[in-house]
């Protein structure tokens, strides 16, 4: 994940195929994937069902410090949800703007999706914060 070794105890008796899997899983993808044409089959096709997108200008001066933030909480929900950063400036990403229903002068935003059941849910930012990203995500899931 994001070029961090993560290594897992093979000592351990209790390692089975499937805790093995799921280890490769959670750490196989980065933890936050940019979502670009070349990126969005496998996006589509994760075997992660919620997906929570960061809609943001990636020409902006507060960028840096947002995915700095977006990819700390991030961390908090490795394997539960797949951390998506959605870069405005792309035409290609018009129509995920406009599927969350947002205008340019709605962002940054952050919206979350269920992908079984379609599910979602916006909420437009002042600034990304760890807090708010959890506050979110954690009302979700509730």
């Amino acid at each position: 994940v994001d070029n961090q070794r993560k290594d897992l105890d093979m000592n351990n008796n209790d390692i089975d195929a499937e805790k093995m899997t799921r280890f490769i899983r959670i750490n196989e993808l980065r933890l936050v994937t940019e979502y670009t044409p070349v990126t969005a089959i496998g996006v589509m096709q994760s075997s992660f069902q919620l997906h929570l997108l960061l809609i943001t200008d990636k020409t902006s001066p507060k960028y840096p410090e947002q995915m700095r933030r977006y990819r700390e909480a991030a961390e908090l929900f490795k394997g539960k949800i797949l951390f998506i950063l959605v870069d405005i400036n792309l035409k290609s990403n018009e129509r995920t703007v406009s599927f969350f229903k947002l205008k340019k002068s709605q962002l940054p935003a952050l919206a979350i999706f269920n992908a079984p059941d379609e599910e979602q849910d916006v909420l437009t930012l002042d600034e990304v914060s760890v807090e708010r990203v959890q506050d979110f995500c954690n009302g979700f899931l509730e």
